[in-house]
């Protein structure tokens, strides 16, 4: 096939969550971008089924979250192998897991970015990457209308677990082997017993029978010391027989929609970013999927990743600003490896486990035990490191109620462009000039907080600041407590975190 002199800012290989969400936030920041899917179709394999609470806030962020919340149904309580965790509203104004099928999240973002104006290639699979000073040729094998070869400036791997992105880039992807094989279908049980079996501990392993919808279930096995030879399909009968073995029955299992497998193999990317190219989500690590964290994970990479790539191509800041896409996001992947390991060795069929389970389970009643298994899980304690010693800089920024001259508002609501906001709550007018050398870039917003205290998860009660800078991901890049303490607005220490994230002011 020969070249077709197609050329964008940013070629994403996949069109998964991850890659669909990065799309939509690249095309916020004005990129131009392409995605290429090597599936014909979207798959309606119901791999992951919900959204935690911070995926739930940046939807939330970018004014897209009541698509995703009529198409699921929100939860009250989650789980960390299989022991039960409540959730504390006053974390969050979407505290608890939203129960949504992956295809259906799939189909809205996909909706989304369309409307935004990015091109979906199917049938184009990536087969090889040429990178030099300038960008990256990326060379696709296509069934369909998709051009042979792209021409971008970067290329972003999120084509899952076996990224070729991350092969042809030459990146390492180092862990810890499988201990354990499991199977997932969904089917019908029509000799079901009950309405629903969740995580019952067995000899061998455990299973699980969940009721997503009428008509059918999601079979779950899980057998441990029993590691399947390769990455061939599963066949319903392979379902059936491991069910057999650990529940005595098959309850009647028929009419398959598809079915996989997984493990708890534990990598990670040795790096996230070579030159121009870069990895997010699935093709940057890989884990168990434990608490219903790998897709969220995946998606808050997107978010993590898109404003600053796309200020980059932009040419709004400069390229050093990626380095801070690994800085940042490594370590959290870094700590869902850790606790996923976790919950598959709590998960181990045995007495001494069952006997670890119950000390466990003992511990979590108290409400910092809870509270920090929670937040963990939800992914509303990441507190990334840039700089300042203000207890709010890194986090991201509460959703609080502010009151401005036209009336009342919440904060994510300042955040629907995906620009930064330097907001004043002092309710002066010093804000537009302290950022009018970044007026293309952040706004400037005075208001006063609604609440005294904000509410912040893992710390507690903390008074409102007097004033702040938050990124365009939520995340607070600056905040000071008012004038008095010697670096408000104007000062140099916001002056360095707009400069730090936003790039060099315009001229003049």
């Amino acid at each position: 096939m020969g070249h077709t002199g197609t050329d964008t800012d940013v070629v994403i290989a996949g069109a998964g969550p991850t890659g669909l969400m990065l799309a939509c936030e690249l095309r916020l920041a004005g990129a131009d971008v392409v995605i290429a899917e090597r599936l014909p179709r979207r798959s309606d394999e119901t791999r992951a089924g919900g959204l935690h609470s911070r995926t739930l806030e940046v939807l939330d962020q970018r004014g897209v979250l009541d698509r995703f919340l009529a198409a699921g149904e929100l939860q009250p309580v989650g789980h960390f192998s299989g022991l039960y965790l409540e959730f504390d509203p006053s974390e969050s104004r979407h505290p608890y897991p939203l129960m949504i099928l992956q295809p259906a999240v799939e189909r809205l973002l996909a909706e989304w970015a369309v409307e935004l104006g990015v091109r979906i290639h199917r049938s184009a699979e990536v087969t090889g990457v040429r990178r030099d000073g300038d960008g990256v040729t990326v060379e696709l094998g296509t069934a369909g209308t998709a051009p042979a070869v792209l021409r971008a400036r970067y290329l972003v791997g999120c084509d899952g677990g076996r990224s070729t992105v991350r092969k042809l880039a030459g990146i390492d992807f180092p862990g810890t082997p499988a201990t354990m094989t499991a199977l997932i279908g969904d089917v019908e049980l029509p000799d079901l017993p009950e309405e629903y079996i969740w995580g019952r501990r067995v000899a061998a392993g455990n299973f699980s029978a969940i009721a997503f919808e009428p008509g059918w279930h999601r079979v779950i096995t899980s057998e441990y010391d029993r590691v399947a030879d390769g990455p061939g399909p599963v066949t319903f009968e392979q379902l059936r027989q491991s069910l057999i073995r650990l529940a005595g029955t098959d309850y009647g299992m028929r009419a398959p929609r598809w079915i996989s497998r997984f493990n708890d193999a534990a990598r990670q990317a040795a790096r996230y970013r070579a030159g121009r190219v870069l990895l997010a989500g699935d093709a940057a690590h890989t884990h168990f999927p434990a608490g219903g964290q790998g897709l969220n994970l995946g998606v808050q990479d997107a978010v993590n990743l898109g404003w600053k790539l796309g200020a980059v191509v932009r040419g709004r800041a400069p390229e050093t600003l990626l380095d801070s896409y690994h800085t940042e996001r490594h370590p959290v992947a870094e700590a869902v490896l850790h606790n996923t390991r976790a919950q598959s060795a709590l998960g181990r069929p045995g007495p001494q486990t069952e006997a670890l389970r119950d000390v466990f389970a003992s511990m979590m009643v108290f409400d910092d035990v809870n509270g920090y298994l929670r937040t963990m899980l939800t992914a509303l304690d990441i507190r990334y490191p840039v700089g300042g010693g203000h207890v709010l800089a890194g986090r991201r920024v509460p959703d609080a109620g502010l009151k401005t001259p036209d009336g009342t508002a919440r904060v994510y609501e300042l955040l629907a462009g995906a620009r930064g906001v330097l907001l004043d709550l002092r309710g002066g007018a010093g804000a537009a000039a302290a950022v009018r050398g970044w007026a293309d870039r952040i706004d400037p917003v005075e208001a006063r907080a609604a609440d005294g205290d904000w509410s912040v998860p893992g710390v507690g009660a903390v008074p409102a600041p007097a004033a702040l800078l938050i990124r365009p991901d939520g995340h607070i890049a600056w905040a000071c407590d008012g004038d008095g303490d010697g670096d408000g607005i104007g000062g140099p220490a916001l002056l360095a975190a707009l400069t730090t994230w936003f790039g060099p002011a315009l001229p003049g």
